[in-house]
């Protein structure tokens, strides 16, 4: 068991629902939060990794097409097209006239 006098404190803001079905499983499983919580440091210390696949996630086909937009307008701009879009509703309107 540890000593009391090697432990410190850890304040980490997370979401309410998370926090609450967390609570709940560690409870299902024989744990409190703070036991899960150096459980999970303690293996990626030991293994210098996170213990699991972190990703990044692909985009989305909207969000591929807004940069695509945004390619486009940047590269008028650079050529000196100017003139269409005076103002942020001049922009929208030729964005979504395409």
């Amino acid at each position: 068991m540890e000593n009391i006098s090697n432990t410190t404190n850890l304040n980490i803001r997370i979401d309410s629902k998370l926090k609450k079905e967390s609570d709940t499983l560690f409870k299902e499983l024989g744990l409190n939060m703070s036991t899960a919580i150096s459980m999970f440091l303690t293996k990626c210390v030991n293994t210098e990794s996170i213990p699991f696949k972190i990703e990044k996630s692909n985009p989305t086909r909207e969000l591929l097409e807004a940069i695509e937009e945004g390619e486009k307008v940047l590269k008028d701009l650079k050529n000196g097209k100017r003139d269409g879009y005076n103002n942020m509703e001049d922009l929208i309107d030729s964005l979504n006239n395409e």
